[in-house]
């Protein structure tokens, strides 16, 4: 299951990532075993959780994910949340989660409908999921982003059902893309499965700029190491 109390979580690698190797460093510098799944594989190996990083997968030709979603690796991925399994998805991995139908909402094109790429302030909106235990509940915090098409939308029934239930996790200070309520990264009704536009993955260090989304990832290893244990 893990080396020592290293959980191990899998990166999955979809043709054209370009940000797997870094989630993989960055969760093995907070302390998990990332383990690579190419997208064609059928199952998952035994992992605490599940990262979908960002990168261009397949491409944005129709709409970010939607050919990703079809990935044979998805199926293991629903089941695997299905049974409580904790899943991440980042920048495109948000996208191909929200294809899945594993989350809410759909993401369009930059309200600007330009590429964006740069550090934005975001708040924590939830302090107690299993992605953000670290932080603490109205936190600001400095993340990047890069994205085209990242806008997230929830038509006014979904919003008011997101609000309600607490599934926003993450808001913008500053909404650079034209996203609904200023959306950054929300969560499934049952709080197992996260998107987030943002990287966390490039916000690990200091020297970075920020070491901010330690918080995001490392709230991630805490929760699989946990997971593991109470499964063992």
């Amino acid at each position: 299951m893990s080396e020592g109390n290293r959980p191990r979580i899998a990166v999955v690698v979809f043709p054209g990532s370009n940000d797997d190797r870094d989630a993989a460093l960055a969760l093995e510098g907070l302390g998990a075993e990332p383990v690579p799944v190419w997208h064609a594989e059928p199952e998952l190996p035994e992992v605490g959780a599940v990262v979908l990083p960002g990168g261009f997968s397949y491409g944005d030709y129709l709409r970010c994910g939607a050919i990703a979603r079809f990935a044979p690796v998805m199926d293991a991925v629903r089941r695997f949340a299905d049974d409580g399994g904790l899943v991440l998805g980042i920048c495109n991995g948000f996208q191909v989660l929200c294809e899945a139908g594993l989350l809410p909402g759909a993401l369009r094109p930059n309200e600007s409908l330009s590429f964006i790429c740069r550090d934005v302030s975001l708040r924590v909106e939830q302090a107690e999921t299993p992605f953000t235990t670290r932080a603490e509940l109205g936190q600001r915090i400095t993340i990047p982003v890069k994205h085209g098409e990242g806008c997230y939308f929830a038509d006014g029934e979904l919003l008011a059902e997101l609000e309600a239930n607490s599934q926003i996790v993450l808001r913008y200070e500053n909404n650079p893309n034209g996203s609904v309520a200023d959306v950054a990264g929300v969560a499934s009704r049952h709080g197992n499965v996260f998107g987030l536009m943002p990287h966390p993955e490039h916000a690990v260090d200091p020297l970075l700029g920020s070491a901010d989304g330690a918080l995001v990832l490392g709230s991630l290893v805490d929760a699989a190491r946990e997971r593991l244990l109470t499964t063992a």
